[in-house]
């Protein structure tokens, strides 16, 4: 099975090109090649190379910066992706693809599921909320792997941003009241391989009982207080973690204040999911 990878030098995007290795002979492209911001260059890569699966975790990911780049945030997170499946739905092809927990408003203290109703509250998850279902409407077999808190030690990201920090500095503040479940990027690499590795070998039938959307994130909940007070201790650095409310540190964009997501669905059909501590302290190692 030929299988298009994109955005491969991405932090999920890299670990993708190792796990996907068993799955079949895969062709990793990142921006240089195929640019999710040029609609005409993602069609022309998807004809050119004539996949059997196409593997999307590129993404426009500045939560912030999508505040004031709407346009171009769509077009990379929607726009794109429906392009793909266009494509896909010519060429008989699966697809899988990557949205986010911020597609909730996170107003409700409890873990939501696929099917609970949606309302995202800044651009970025309205965008990828838009991709979701762009990918739908097209009718092709697919898998949309929602994720959460996305870390890794590649790119930039909120492990690599305070572990910075902790060096530099004797105290840091962060905020507290936010809810949800820091996710490592290989945990979802490793996660996408092996229900692969089954849909593989169910063919056709197995994408018509299976193709829809999926939560994927770590299991256990945390804030962005106790993730950091977590990383600095597997590093065994000294710095202070202090908590802060969300009004303390305002940002451009709104976030989730309880985006915990149950990955109930993903775990009974297909395969384990680690504690988000127990995959910090692997990444870590």
């Amino acid at each position: 099975m030929k299988v298009l990878l994109t955005g491969s030098t991405g932090q999920v995007g890299y670990e993708l090109a190792r796990s996907l290795q068993g799955v079949g002979e895969v062709v990793a492209v990142d921006r240089n090649v195929m640019d999710l911001s040029n609609l005409d260059q993602v069609r022309e890569v998807i004809r050119s190379v004539k996949p059997q699966l196409i593997v999307n975790p590129a993404a426009y990911t500045a939560v912030d910066k999508a505040e004031s780049e709407p346009e171009l945030a769509f077009r990379i997170n929607a726009e794109a992706p429906g392009v793909m499946a266009e494509e896909a739905k010519a060429l008989g092809a699966a697809l899988v693809h990557y949205s986010t927990d911020y597609v909730f408003d996170g107003s409700q203290p409890s873990a939501r599921v696929e099917d609970d109703a949606v309302g995202p509250l800044n651009v970025y998850g309205a965008s990828k909320l838009a991709g979701e279902q762009a990918i739908a409407a097209a009718g092709i077999p697919h898998l949309i792997f929602r994720t959460s808190w996305v870390y890794g030690m590649r790119g930039k990201n909120f492990l690599l941003t305070m572990l910075r920090l902790a060096k530099e500095r004797d105290e840091l503040k962060v905020v507290a009241d936010q809810h949800g479940a820091p996710t490592w990027s290989r945990t979802i690499a490793d996660t996408t391989a092996q229900v692969l590795s089954q849909a593989h070998a169910g063919g056709r039938e197995w994408w018509v009982q299976n193709s829809g959307i999926y939560h994927l994130s770590a299991q256990g909940q945390t804030t962005w207080h106790e993730f950091t007070q977590a990383i600095v201790e597997e590093a065994g650095l000294q710095c202070k973690v202090l908590p802060i409310t969300t009004a303390d540190y305002p940002t451009p964009a709104r976030r989730p204040t309880y985006s915990v997501m149950s990955s109930e669905r993903l775990t009974t059909r297909f395969c384990h999911l680690p504690d988000w501590k127990e995959a910090l302290h692997l990444c870590m190692r």
